[in-house]
């Protein structure tokens, strides 16, 4: 898009090219430039603005409002007339018929009850991620295995994918794995960006986006913080909302915040403390990551949803929560034994202050140590989601590190290796698509309104034991029972409503199947037994209001 006025489309990203006509040895570091944009209704929004390479500087702005925008330049160098003082107009074009839900509808943020997530239009998201950490390197190639990988999980209803911007987990700095189609996002020095990496970057960004699925973008792995420096971060999540923020996106603000990189004494030592159970959570850098979300949220314009990927808690990485949208959890990899302290996680989590949206961001990838096969992936979908979850977020060895047939990842810098499958065997992987069928179950009903019911069913899960039967819903109109597969004794529905008749379906997680129960009532006690089920695995049981 030139300067002059142009038509855009709600919810779609607009671009405004600048050239420079001040000359500049290092563009990058040397000025800083901003949009400024006022909407119909007079807010104004900052939207700052990207070094393309050379004498070239881009922004990019998107709206869900209507209407005509003014917009103006600001730079740090006012001499420059080919970056400041510059102004226009744009009107953006309502977009019912958009065939994009989440172009139709708007990006994501905080609903109101500060428990689930909505777009921009107030309509009810449920966040299903997908986990592709390094999906930005060259080892997922472009267009094709993108393509492939992004249609497949749409298809199975995911709607979020999770990625790293480039500096990632698992590797040193610079390792050739994390290569990109243009190269590495920094120089080795920290001294200033490759526009190269990031347009190359970008062409996947978009395609996610078209494809339906928002990217939620972690800024960096944690111990960056070590190798970069905090200004280099800084700068680094400029870019990054600059690139990006146009689009319907989600900020992560670091991967696995708190911890220094895996081979250093540090780490080695509150792993050491995490395992006795002494304080292990660094008060300075819970600071300095406070500050980077405030950052972030101070930087953005378009005001993207921020949360940070923890050790555990999302929250126990910063020292102000205040500074996160979003409680992302990471509850381990061990598989039963994770699952029962996912649930344990998710219910402190959502009775802490400040209030917000829980979601396990990270636990049991499906396959990994060759094990965390599709019944852990469903027991831990519906276990934090009935418990009050406001999504889940899967993963599956082999996609997160982007495994090849012709080029496995290789080893950790710990010595050792995943094992991942490659990743288009581990796209098949049948866990991946059950929790999207367990997704379609859920937005079957106002899922966003069901609150936890343990009473509900007998024998109740507890923090005594995990593995047995949860329950939640809407009183008098939707309860969804999940029977997980360790239950073997009989199960007792119980506070049903005198007088009440029900609809009851025996449903299938795995495939979404129902089988109809016919229509029951409680006894005078309030009672249904379940019948005993056809087959010997995990249950739902699905009871809405006869005739509704």
């Amino acid at each position: 898009m030139d300067q002059h006025q142009r038509t855009c489309r709600a919810n779609h990203a607009a671009e405004w090219s600048f050239q420079a006509h001040v000359e500049r040895a290092d563009p990058f570091n040397d000025v800083t430039l901003d949009l400024i944009v006022t909407e119909p209704g007079g807010r104004e929004r900052v939207i700052p603005a990207f070094w393309a390479g050379g004498s070239a500087w881009r922004a990019r702005y998107s709206s869900p409002c209507p209407g005509r925008h003014r917009w103006r330049t600001r730079c740090s160098d006012a001499s420059d007339a080919g970056l400041h003082g510059l102004a226009g107009e744009m009107e953006v074009t309502a977009g019912e018929d958009e065939p994009n839900p989440l172009l139709r509808r708007g990006p994501i943020r905080v609903a109101a009850d500060r428990r689930h997530l909505e777009h921009a239009d107030g309509t009810p998201f449920l966040w299903l991620a997908d986990t592709w950490w390094m999906g930005l390197c060259r080892r997922l190639r472009w267009p094709d295995d993108v393509r492939e990988l992004a249609a497949d999980r749409a298809a199975k209803g995911f709607n979020v994918v999770q990625l790293v911007a480039g500096l990632y987990p698992d590797m040193n700095p610079f390792d050739e794995r994390g290569a990109g189609d243009g190269g590495f996002p920094w120089a080795e020095d920290f001294s200033t960006i490759d526009p190269g990496y990031f347009d190359a970057a970008d062409l996947r960004i978009a395609h996610l986006v078209r494809t339906g699925l928002v990217p939620c973008v972690v800024g960096f792995w944690g111990f960056f913080l070590d190798v970069a420096g905090v200004d280099a971060l800084k700068a680094h999540w400029r870019y990054l909302i600059a690139r990006w923020g146009a689009y319907p996106v989600a900020w992560c603000v670091a991967g696995e915040a708190l911890m220094p990189f895996y081979t250093t004494e540090a780490a080695q030592e509150m792993k050491r403390r995490f395992f006795r159970g002494e304080p292990w959570l660094p008060a300075d850098r819970r600071a300095v990551w406070s500050d980077l979300a405030r950052y972030v949220k101070r930087t953005d314009g378009h005001g993207r949803l921020v949360t940070i990927h923890p050790t555990r808690f999302g929250t126990d990485q910063v020292d102000d929560p205040a500074a996160l949208d979003l409680n992302w959890l990471q509850t381990g990899h061990n598989g039963y034994p994770a699952t029962a302290q996912a649930v344990d996680m998710m219910e402190r989590a959502l009775a802490a202050e400040p209030r917000m949206p829980v979601l396990d961001s990270e636990g049991n990838y499906e396959m990994i140590r060759g094990t965390n096969r599709d019944d852990i992936q469903r027991f831990q979908f519906w276990s934090t989601m009935l418990v009050g979850a406001a999504g889940y977020s899967y993963g599956a060895n082999g996609i997160w590190q982007v495994d090849r047939a012709d080029r496995p990842y290789g080893a950790s810098p710990h010595g050792a290796s995943w094992k991942g499958r490659p990743w288009d065997q581990a796209m098949s992987f049948p866990g991946a698509a059950q929790v999207g069928v367990g997704k379609r179950i859920l937005e079957r009903f106002e899922w966003w309104r069901f609150e936890p019911h343990p009473e509900w069913a007998e024998p109740a899960q507890g923090p005594a034991d995990r593995h047995l039967v949860y329950a939640a819903g809407i009183t008098g109109q939707a309860r969804v029972i999940y029977v997980p597969c360790e239950v073997m004794q009989p199960v007792t529905v119980c506070k049903l409503e005198s007088g009440r008749a029900y609809r009851a379906e025996l449903v299938d997680p795995s495939t979404g199947r129902e089988h109809d129960l016919g229509t029951v009532r409680g006894d005078a006690a309030g009672r249904w037994a379940l019948p005993q089920p056809p087959a010997y695995h995990d249950w739902l049981v699905v009871l809405t209001p006869a005739g509704s």
